[in-house]
């Protein structure tokens, strides 16, 4: 699988190519390719943006023009945010990256690309490409920067290349609490709330109890909390204990 090419279309700022390089290589895309940059090229100002990314910049591709850089390439993305008078798909970056995977599954060549800063690709640029990628951004600022954009584009196309769950719990040197662990717990605040008088009246005690014990279940506690709150437990009943015991002496 061949991935797909970032082209970078007139762009004006070297610290605006530093950072697409930057994006680019924090979601493992290193194939850009740079078409007419304003201040040339190699680009100083690009290299210290690029800080740790340099090598995509070393090996990027350097063309006078659009259809020099997509020669190769199968199938050709535009990134734009302005309305076209153009008949061509438009896709979120999310489709877009699954169909550029899918071709690039296929063996055939994706290019990607991305205007410049100042007012992003124009119509004669986007006529060559097969397809749109429109961000759903603040239609009242829909300007992203160049790097930005890259980074969106990047992320989806990294996010669709490996299973990632949406969701994990991280653990700090600890565990999910077992079922006689939950069960240790819900007894011992039985006991305490017993002793308490909580459980009152004595015939709702049965159906307190069972509520309780639900909740506990449902919690997921780990084990370092569970043995939190039998400490917490203790510690108030050592408490009560000492409060009662200075009461009685002060008497």
């Amino acid at each position: 699988m061949i991935d797909p090419a970032i082209i970078l279309v007139r762009p004006q700022m070297g610290e605006n190519i530093g950072a697409a390089a930057r994006a680019m290589l924090n979601f493992g895309l290193t194939r850009m390719r740079v078409v007419g940059p304003r201040d040339g090229w190699p680009n100083p100002k690009a290299v210290a943006m690029a800080s740790g990314a340099g090598r995509v910049l070393d090996n990027a591709g350097l063309f006078a023009d659009l259809p020099a850089a997509i020669a190769d390439c199968d199938y050709v993305f535009a990134t734009t945010a302005r309305g076209r008078e153009l008949t061509k798909p438009v896709m979120t970056p999310e489709r877009a990256m699954d169909y550029a995977r899918a071709l690039s599954a296929e063996g055939k060549r994706v290019g990607i690309l991305f205007g410049p800063e100042r007012a992003g690709l124009e119509n004669e640029d986007v006529v060559h490409a097969n397809a749109i990628i429109t961000v759903p951004v603040n239609p009242d600022f829909p300007s992203l920067n160049l790097g930005q954009c890259v980074l969106l584009v990047g992320y989806e196309w990294a996010r669709l290349k490996q299973e990632v769950a949406p969701e994990i719990m991280t653990f700090a040197r600890t565990e999910y609490a077992q079922l006689h662990e939950i069960e240790a717990l819900s007894r011992h605040f039985e006991e305490r709330l017993e002793a308490a008088g909580f459980f009152f009246p004595e015939a709702k005690a049965p159906g307190m109890k069972v509520s309780l014990r639900n909740m506990w279940s449902r919690l997921p506690l780990t084990s370092a909390e569970v043995r939190t709150f039998h400490g917490m437990l203790r510690q108030i009943a050592f408490k009560l204990r000492q409060q009662e015991a200075e009461d009685k002496s002060g008497a």
